[in-house]
This record gives structure tokens, C-alpha cells and sequence, in this order.
């Protein structure tokens, strides 16, 4: 039995290692492109090199700016008098950032902003924050009311802990003039998120300080199931979804409580079985991304998230041996998931699309889904029934997390209607029609010729 353990184990570290492999050398830029199956969009992202841009259908840079966002991220015209083209990023670092401080938190962030589409900041938010910096991290939000959500962290200790200080993770509501109007901190809600005595003794154990890693604040926004009712999902609620406790919730803005969840504990995928729809939500693990599908959008109502497959849970939950990530719409009432997509939804084994961290999907209008597979830098668009109709890969390079080696990740990229950007502001739709895989080749030549 030991023995094959130790098989197991060492099977499962080398399809890990597999996994996470890719080629040395391969196409960037716009690789796919079927203007009649895709919607048509500009998509943003930042991208390592800490350089912001919005690039349209066929790679074009339609626009940069010299900030990078964690991420970057449009704002709504509707909600600033009708100025397009705005955007938020984070504008200046701490001079001396601590030991605990990484591209995966805030702790290295003093100072956000709103840049025009010039590139100037017509508002900006640290200075006034609690300790005198930002640490924003993984989302800010434009509300109706003119105020700003921000996702921060907040180093300090929490009683029960065993690391000295926790990388907590909080939510400040921001009026226009700097004041922290609304606020909410994770640490004081741990015994709402679903964990059992016996996880919560994990959670306050763990050796990582950054015990939750909230990586997603979204207002739920209008919903159908408000308008029926359900208080739950009031259009001012936030969703938030922590990437180490594998749960997703819904805050009650007016309370500050758990609304709602799914997670941490789940059923286990069977990624051996065909993956029929609707069934109940089995687990995901360090999910990443989740939001309620806005209204007037296919599948409006229902929860979408980027479902990575990366270690996480307290305990570990248990990856599959052959298993890829999964991009999930699931129905929040019922607990069903009711739409997937895996990479045998395009024909390919289920590791072909895997990105362990950051990454994220976003529904469109026509029903499609923008998905980034950030590991590698890959931006694609599916169908409903999961064809390719869209593929982009990043050809803007820089440093990678957790080290000094060069990638081209993005951490989430996002699409970007047309009337977003001022008018005249041009753009290219050109199909792109891949030559086939097997006979795609560079530099070679068939034996015997010249």
C-alpha cells in the first residue's frame, strides 16, 4: 500500500509538472479570429511589463497607458457623466514595501487612481487611507453613487492566529473626496463562511498569513431574483470569493454578514465522468473571478467564475490526476451548475487549459465567453457549445510571480464595448484563419530537398 502511494504521488507530481509545462517558443498575438461567431469587442488587460492597453479583434494597440491595475479595470461612462475611456489602475507603489509584500497583495500598493483616456489622473485615493497607503488588491469598483469599493489588505494581528500578523482582507467604500464612508474586514466574519470547527482550527494554524485571499469584490447588481424577492441578492450586496478558503459569498452591505455562499465544502468532481448540465456544483479550488451575470446578458442572474483547479483549502482539497480548469455558471439558488466549459468542450484533453492562479471569464452579449487563461497569457472567446471562435496570446512580457524568470501572465483581461472609447477611435475586424496544427511548422524542411 505504501508503495503505491508513493506511485501515486509520484504520478500525480509529474502530470502536475506537465501540466504546467509550455513551449519554449510559439505565436502571440491574434492567432483565431471568426468575426461572424464572435462578438466583437475591444478587450483590456495589464500586462507584465506594467503597462496597461486595450488592443481590439485583430491585436491591434488601440490605446496604453504607463500604469499597470490589479487590475485594470473600465469604468462605466453611465457612472461619470458620460466620459469615456476612463479607467482605474494603481498609480505609486510604498517606498519600502515589508517582508510579507508581493505581487499577490496589496502590501506593495500606496496609491490608486482614475486616469482619462489621456492618461491623467482625474482622481486618486492612499494618502487618506487607513495607515496612509491604498494596499489595494484584485478589484475597485465605480458605484452609482459616485463612491468607490476597494479590495485592500490590512497587516495586522488577529487574536488566535499563529502567524504574528495576518494579511487580512478588507472593503472600503470611498466618497469622492477620500473618506472611508463603509468598511468591512474578513477576520470578523471567519466563523460565517461555512468552515467546520475543525477547519477554522486549519485556517488559524496556517503558516501563510494570507490566510483567506479574497480575490474578487463585485456588486451583485440588478437581478431577477431580488426583483422575486430574495433579499439575499440585493443589487448593493458584494460578492467576494476567497481563492485559499474555496468559497465564494455574498456580503449584506447593510449588515455586513454572509448572505449567502457556496463553498468551501463541496462534493468532489468526478473528472473521470461525462460532464452533463445541470447538476449539483461540485468543488471548485481557488476560484478566481466570480460575479452575478449582469442583467440583459445570456444567463443574467447566475453566478460565473473562473474555477482554476490550484492548490487550495483547509484542508487541501484533492486535484484530479488528468483535470484542467473550468470556467462555471452556476444557478445560486438551486446550487446547479448549468453551464460549463473544460477543454473537451474544444476537442482538446482536459489539461490543455489550465492556469493554476490569477485568470477570469466574462459573459457577452451574444452568449459567448471571454475567458483569460492567464498563466500563459491567453485570451480566447467560446460559444456556448465551447467552439474557439477568438484566441489572443499576450505578446507583452515581463517579470513572473514568484521569481525573476520572464512570462507574459495576465491576471485579467476584459471586454470593452465599442461605444466605451471616444467616437472615431479605430478598429479592425479581419478574420483569422489558422493554418492546421499538424502542418503549422517554422524553419522546416522535408528530408531530401532544399
Amino acid at each position: 500500500m505504501h508503495a503505491m502511494r508513493k506511485t501515486l504521488a509520484l504520478s500525480v507530481a509529474l502530470v502536475s509538472t506537465a501540466i504546467a509545462a509550455a513551449p519554449s517558443v510559439y505565436p502571440t498575438g491574434v492567432t483565431l479570429y471568426d468575426p461572424a461567431k464572435a462578438h466583437n469587442t475591444y478587450v483590456i488587460f495589464s500586462a507584465p511589463d506594467q503597462q496597461t492597453r486595450l488592443i481590439d479583434m485583430n491585436g491591434n494597440l488601440v490605446r496604453s497607458w504607463d500604469k499597470a491595475g490589479f487590475p485594470a479595470t473600465p469604468i462605466d461612462p453611465r457612472l461619470i457623466g458620460g466620459k469615456r475611456g476612463h479607467i482605474f489602475v494603481q498609480l505609486e507603489a510604498v517606498a519600502e514595501p515589508g517582508k510579507l509584500a508581493s505581487m499577490g497583495n496589496g502590501l506593495r500598493n500606496r496609491t490608486i487612481g482614475e486616469l482619462d483616456w489621456n492618461g491623467e489622473a482625474v482622481w486618486q485615493w492612499g494618502a487618506q487611507a487607513p495607515g496612509g497607503a491604498a494596499h489595494q488588491h484584485h478589484d475597485q469598483r465605480r458605484l452609482a453613487n459616485g463612491n468607490t469599493l476597494v479590495l485592500a489588505n490590512k497587516l495586522h494581528p488577529v487574536p488566535g492566529f499563529a502567524v504574528p500578523e495576518v494579511i487580512d482582507d478588507a472593503i472600503y467604500e470611498v466618497d469622492p473626496e477620500g473618506n472611508i464612508v463603509w468598511s468591512w474586514t474578513a477576520s470578523e466574519h471567519l466563523e460565517e463562511f461555512g468552515f467546520t470547527p475543525e477547519q477554522l482550527e486549519l485556517v488559524r494554524a496556517s503558516k501563510n498569513p494570507d490566510v483567506l485571499h479574497i480575490n474578487n469584490l463585485a456588486p451583485v447588481g440588478p437581478n431577477t431574483w431580488f426583483d422575486g424577492g430574495d433579499q439575499r441578492f440585493h443589487p448593493d450586496n458584494l460578492v467576494v470569493d476567497s481563492r485559499e478558503g474555496n468559497f465564494i459569498a455574498i456580503i449584506d452591505k447593510a449588515t455586513g454578514k454572509v448572505a449567502w455562499r457556496l463553498g468551501p465544502d463541496l462534493p468532489p468532481l468526478d473528472w473521470r465522468a461525462p460532464a452533463k448540465v445541470p447538476r449539483p456544483a461540485d468543488q471548485f479550488i481557488g476560484q478566481h473571478d466570480a460575479h452575478i451575470i449582469p442583467a440583459g446578458l445570456p444567463g443574467a442572474g447566475n453566478l460565473l467564475v473562473f474555477d482554476n483547479r490550484g492548490e487550495a483549502g483547509y484542508p487541501r482539497a484533492p486535484l484530479g490526476l488528468l483535470s484542467g480548469s473550468r470556467v462555471l455558471e452556476i444557478d445560486p439558488i438551486k446550487g446547479e451548475i448549468v453551464w460549463q466549459y473544460t477543454a473537451a468542450d474544444s476537442a482538446q484533453p482536459g489539461w490543455a487549459f489550465y492556469s493554476a492562479f490569477i485568470s477570469s471569464a466574462r459573459r457577452l452579449p451574444n452568449g459567448n465567453t471571454l475567458i483569460d487563461e492567464g498563466k500563459f497569457g491567453r485570451v480566447f472567446q467560446v460559444t456556448p457549445a465551447g467552439e474557439i471562435v477568438w484566441e489572443y496570446v499576450s505578446p507583452y512580457f515581463g517579470k513572473a510571480p514568484g521569481g525573476d524568470a520572464r512570462s507574459n501572465w495576465i491576471y485579467r483581461a476584459l471586454p470593452v464595448p465599442y461605444d466605451w472609447v471616444p467616437e472615431g477611435t479605430p478598429r479592425s475586424e479581419r478574420a483569422v484563419v489558422p493554418p492546421e496544427l499538424g502542418a503549422f511548422h517554422i524553419g522546416q524542411k522535408d528530408a531530401g530537398h532544399d
